[in-house]
């Protein structure tokens, strides 16, 4: 048998298992079809809205059809680089995205491997309910708590004595600030995949290492954080696809006139540009720049991952 002929037997075995499996797994098939029609009315056929980035889009132009509309090429693009917050945005943008990543998971990694330490089981479920509670409120309310806090003159000025001006600064310090909050708001709900992945290691491998005389810091270091690891490398790639997608919602209700500087980020500034003075064809643009950064950037780190041997997306 020539090597073409076994090349062509090995890919039809191949389409045959294929064709195999899907039936063995018809029933989680069909269960995945209402999410995949979701995914296609709300997720993709939206895609076509990106038209928009390159045409003249304003309220008066709604009654036209999509030929109708004035093709102005990357002009919309051109408006929005151009624009004078345009760079301060992006370093805004970018400074929040890494502190938060870092910040966010780190403290869910740590408070994880507290949880799982436990041998109080009511105490630790307890505490795992408490934690996840800030994820459910709204960002108005934390907003409003972190004010009291935090602005001058608030119970953190009380308690030191100082005015420290933690959310009047002009500075990074506002990130750090901003960043601190998002972390009380989620990191028992981040916790969580955390915690399941450290419930699939093997319990055989603490017993062993007890054995060997390893303390708990030691099991921790050898043992929880190695079976964690790929959880963790997944979880930052997703999260270095979304490092453009900051929220604008607690950058608006926490910033004020003196931090506007430092507040502003891409989805607020493609909010104000496009809603805000009626240019939807800018406000797309970004909207459109935002996604194609975040796919390129998910693309890269998967490759990285891929390159030192660390679990990848695909």
């Amino acid at each position: 048998m020539g090597t073409r002929e076994k090349k062509v037997k090995q890919k039809k075995i191949k389409q045959e298992f294929s064709w195999q499996l899907m039936y063995k797994q018809r029933y989680l098939l069909l269960m995945s079809v209402p999410f995949v029609v979701w995914l296609i009315i709300f997720k993709y056929i939206p895609l076509w809205g990106w038209t928009m980035a390159f045409q003249d889009v304003k309220p008066a132009t709604f009654a036209l059809s999509f030929f109708e509309r004035t093709f102005v090429g990357f002009d919309n693009f051109t408006k929005a680089f151009s624009d004078r917050i345009f760079a301060q945005t992006m370093i805004n943008t970018i400074a929040l995205s890494i502190l938060g990543i870092a910040l966010g998971t780190v403290s869910a990694i740590v408070f994880a491997l507290m949880l799982n330490e436990l041998r109080y089981v009511k105490f630790k479920k307890i505490t795992q309910t408490i934690s996840y509670l800030p994820h459910f409120v709204s960002w108005v309310v934390i907003a409003s708590i972190a004010k009291m806090v935090f602005n001058d003159g608030g119970m953190l000025d009380m308690l030191t004595g100082k005015n420290l001006k933690l959310m009047s600064t002009n500075s990074a310090l506002f990130w750090v600030v901003i960043c601190i909050i998002n972390v009380w708001k989620e990191v028992g709900w981040d916790a969580i995949v955390y915690l399941s992945a450290m419930a699939g290691i093997d319990q055989g491998l603490y017993e062993a290492a007890k054995v060997d005389g390893a303390n708990r810091l030691q099991r921790i270091w050898h043992i929880t954080l190695p079976g964690i690891k790929p959880t963790v490398v997944v979880l930052l790639i997703m999260s270095v696809g979304s490092a453009l997608n900051v929220g604008m919602e607690r950058q608006m209700l926490l910033s004020n006139a003196i931090v506007q500087d430092h507040a502003m980020v891409l989805s607020w500034f493609a909010y104000l540009r496009g809603i805000g003075n009626n240019n939807y064809g800018v406000g797309t643009a970004i909207g459109m720049f935002q996604s194609l950064v975040g796919i390129t950037l998910l693309l890269i780190a998967n490759k990285i991952a891929g390159w030192l041997g660390e679990s990848k997306l695909v």
